[in-house]
């Protein structure tokens, strides 16, 4: 058994991404609200603290890998969990790139020969070695930039704080008396939606949270807040304290550093231009680590191709994360590095999975208020929170409409894959047909593809997927088929009552089987009496009797009462 991540190593990881924003998002959010920019930043920690009752919520109930993908799974269709899934690999791409090549230009300053593209190429190749390797590897390297990152973070303010009260109040006090662009309100509202960037990472620890141990999750949302709520605002503070707004934004891309400079020296913005490289690497990782959870549960629920989950020698998909470094290489490559179409990605990408995740929240208190769960975020707080989300979208949609076009053409083509997968059976059928008409019958291709077509089409429809029923009524699993027929391609489903010795089968759940067998035809419906209890062993050990995977399997929403959590289950699926 692999070993568990503790709150360390968990926080490391998913640490190093949200953390690394801080190098970016302050001189951003003084760019749009100029001195204000420490209020919205503020604002932006006032949402993520409401997040982390909402992602508590969720995954404390659905302790799963794959995030937002997993709430809707578990509460909606197939295909909608499919669409946040695809909108979260392609943020985890946007954000690999990203991070990938900015580390290359931090270390581009100090050796210039090195040619940025090749050796973004090269970085991300290094994680994808890494990963492949394991992630309790992974995890040391995370350990030590996220330590290194923090160490730094507060030498910087501390040299910072000290210039600051050494060279008196001027250079602040000239820049809160500098005017601003329109009104103080949309100041904040840009400075707000552009600072929205800096909780980026934090959706990524519930992309992996099966590698978790039990109660780390909690742990890692309080500490991403903590970071990000302190370090965010008060650089963005210092930076006006001690640099004026238009040194500031001519400085934009290198802020810290600058900083660093101005407070202390050279030796300190070296420290920083070196960790600048390290966390961004670090946010690479990340990006691997995450999107390798989600990919390997997509696979198994048959929305990507079944050859991905085969494992290496360390138990890893290796060929997620190749397939995944191959994507974020083409984008590399279609951008030719252009950080502003890539960010164009990155922005309405990871904040519509926020979005989605609130969504699922909603989906869980409606249809799953039955499901025990460590935490409960209230309504409000949920409205207020998908609210903001929704309005940071819009104002980056407001301040570059061109990055919303550029978003879609990304969107599309990885859509195409994920609904190709989904709707494939129908797909090959269509195939066939405009086979048959267009091709004469007798030709050997047209009958090599129609048999082959037949052939797969009779392998996925021999899936059979499992329901375990108690004394459910015809109502119930009337749902239950038309939840198969709407989101699996299958022919067989077996119905499973798990009795005690002494119990036998209510004959009106046999009638109601009966009545749904002849109402659904083209679905082969089979009661199964099965003796015992209903324990994750019990499951376990059906599925490798009739090799059923046991996200083939589905149940009801359990009770207050039922004394397994989500997670001891597997990955048994919950529809109704």
């Amino acid at each position: 058994m692999a070993k568990k991540l503790n709150q360390l190593e968990a926080t490391a990881i998913c640490g190093n991404d949200i953390s690394s924003s801080c190098l970016y998002v302050s001189a951003l959010a003084i760019g749009y609200a100029g001195q204000y920019a420490w209020i919205s930043l503020l604002i932006v920690a006032g949402v993520l603290f409401l997040f982390r009752k909402i992602y508590g919520e969720v995954v404390g109930a659905l302790p799963l890998n794959g995030g937002a993908y997993n709430a809707l799974l578990n509460t909606t269709k197939k295909s909608t969990a499919a669409t946040a899934a695809a909108l979260t690999v392609l943020s985890y791409m946007a954000t690999a790139v990203i991070s990938a090549s900015e580390a290359i230009h931090y270390i581009a300053v100090f050796f210039e020969v090195i040619p940025v593209i090749p050796a973004t190429v090269i970085l991300l190749l290094v994680f994808m070695c890494l990963t492949i390797m394991g992630i309790g590897e992974s995890s040391k390297v995370a350990i030590g930039i996220f330590i290194f990152h923090l160490v730094s973070l507060t030498i910087l303010c501390g040299f910072c704080i000290f210039y600051f009260f050494n060279n008196g109040f001027d250079v602040l006090i000239s820049n809160f008396e500098t005017p601003v662009e329109g009104s103080i309100t949309m100041a904040l509202f840009f400075g707000f939606s552009a600072a929205m960037l800096g909780i980026s990472g934090f959706e990524s620890s519930a992309n992996y949270v099966e590698e978790q141990k039990k109660g780390v999750f909690p742990k890692t949302l309080r500490n991403m807040w903590i970071v990000v709520s302190v370090f965010n605002p008060l650089i963005a503070f210092l930076a006006l304290a001690i640099i004026p707004i238009p040194t500031v934004t001519a400085n934009q891309e290198a802020l810290l550093s600058f900083m660093g400079e101005t407070s202390a020296g050279n030796w300190l913005s070296i420290l920083i231009g070196v960790d600048a490289a390290l966390v961004l690497s670090g946010a690479v990782l990340t990006s691997f680590i995450g999107v390798g959870g989600l990919m390997e549960r997509m696979t198994l629920d048959r929305i990507l191709p079944k050859p991905l989950v085969k494992k290496s020698s360390r138990n890893t998909s290796y060929l997620i994360y190749v397939l995944f470094f191959i994507l974020c290489v083409s984008i590399l490559m279609i951008t030719w590095g252009d950080l502003k179409k890539l960010a164009g990605v990155y922005t309405i990408a990871f904040l519509s999975v926020m979005v989605l995740f609130g969504v699922g929240n909603i989906l869980l208190k409606l249809k799953r208020s039955r499901l025990p769960r460590p935490e409960r975020s209230s309504w409000i707080a949920l409205v207020v929170a998908i609210a903001a989300v929704l309005a940071a979208i819009a104002g980056n949609i407001l301040l570059n409409p061109t990055y919303f076009s550029i978003f879609l053409k990304y969107l599309a083509p990885t859509l195409m894959v994920v609904f190709f997968m989904l709707y494939r059976t129908h797909i090959i059928k269509i195939l066939m047909q405009l086979t048959k008409k267009l091709f004469p019958e007798n030709n050997k291709l047209t009958y090599w593809i129609y048999r082959n077509s037949l052939l797969r089409l009779e392998k996925l429809n021999n899936q059979q997927f499992v329901f375990f029923t108690y004394h459910h009524d015809v109502e119930m699993l009337n749902k239950v088929m038309q939840y198969i027929m709407e989101n699996e391609p299958t022919k067989k489903l077996k119905i499973v009552s798990i009795l005690h010795r002494e119990e036998h089968l209510n004959k009106e759940l046999v009638a109601d089987i009966e009545v749904l067998d002849r109402a659904y035809p083209k679905i082969a419906v089979e009661l199964i009496e099965e003796l015992g209890d209903f324990t994750p062993s019990k499951i376990r050990e059906l599925s490798k009797k009739w090799n059923i995977p046991t996200n083939f399997m589905f149940i009801g929403a359990p009770g207050k009462d039922f004394p397994y959590s989500i997670e001891e289950l597997g990955e048994v699926r919950l529809i109704i």
